[in-house]
């Protein structure tokens, strides 16, 4: 599957997403995937085979590289960004369901221009971020904000911090003692990680925005919903209390007319 591909599936995402969730789409593709197809690949092409340590030892250079480098950065980036933009599918494949239920009883009517519009309405029409799909995207942004923590940690974690050394000191096995391995291009690779935890960090920003604004959004459509219920519920109480008097007084009067009728008796 090609960066292409991803872009196709993900495409349809951001009809169905909030103004939030456009602008992270256009972060994740413009200035992670561009950035890391376009430049990022070719610095870090020739990191094993500039990788110099001064010895001669046989196996001691790919020891030592497999020791500091367990994981390539373009490699666990490109697993990075598949994982985080998977969750967004998610999101997709609800609003594909949700669509064919409509479609499929459309079908089942008779064909005219009238279905025919309908079903074309139905192919372009944007479909409220409410009820199940609201969960659904919750757990969507939920899993990018782990995804994302996740391989920042990792990163952190296998590679010792963000910043690229220019020498490493290695004493693996077969290596005949402790030597000096130098690493190409440390300063560019260095502002390339950099950039790319920044891109990360901001993705979590926009997550965690997003998901405070569709939390606020349904609270607060929960109040209004809540306060209009109340609303109507004191409404009828009080025409139901108004209604309760009229009768009361008109009792009263019919009573009073039956009480002078039998005096007049």
């Amino acid at each position: 599957m090609s960066w292409k591909d991803l872009y196709s599936e993900l495409s349809s995402v951001p009809k169905h997403s909030t103004s939030l969730g456009k602008i992270w789409l256009s972060v994740l593709f413009i200035f992670r995937i561009t950035i890391l197809v376009v430049a990022a690949e070719k610095v870090w092409g020739d990191e094993h085979k500039d990788f110099t340590c001064n010895t001669l030892q046989p196996g001691c250079k790919n020891v030592c590289y497999d020791h500091y480098f367990p994981v390539s950065h373009i490699r666990l980036w490109c697993l990075q960004l598949i994982f985080v933009s998977t969750p967004a599918l998610l999101v997709a494949m609800h609003v594909t369901y949700k669509k064919r239920d409509k479609k499929k009883s459309l079908n089942e009517k008779p064909l005219s221009s009238d279905v025919k519009l309908k079903l074309e309405d139905l192919k372009n029409k944007r479909v409220s971020i409410s009820g199940t799909l609201l969960w659904t995207y919750i757990c969507s942004i939920f899993f990018r904000l782990i995804f994302e923590a996740g391989f920042m940690y990792a990163f952190y974690y296998l590679y010792e911090g963000f910043q690229m050394p220019r020498l490493v000191k290695c004493e693996q096995w077969p290596c005949p003692n402790k030597v000096d391995c130098f690493i190409s291009r440390p300063t560019e690779k260095t502002i390339f990680i950099i950039f790319m935890v920044a891109t990360s960090a901001i993705c979590m920003v926009l997550n965690v925005a997003e998901l405070a604004y569709l939390v606020y959004k349904e609270l607060s459509r929960c109040s209004k919903k809540r306060s209009k219920h109340d609303q109507s519920y004191h409404v009828s109480e009080h025409l139901t209390l108004e209604k309760t008097l009229l009768q009361n007084k008109k009792n009263e009067s019919l009573c009073d007319a039956d009480s002078s009728c039998n005096k007049n008796v």
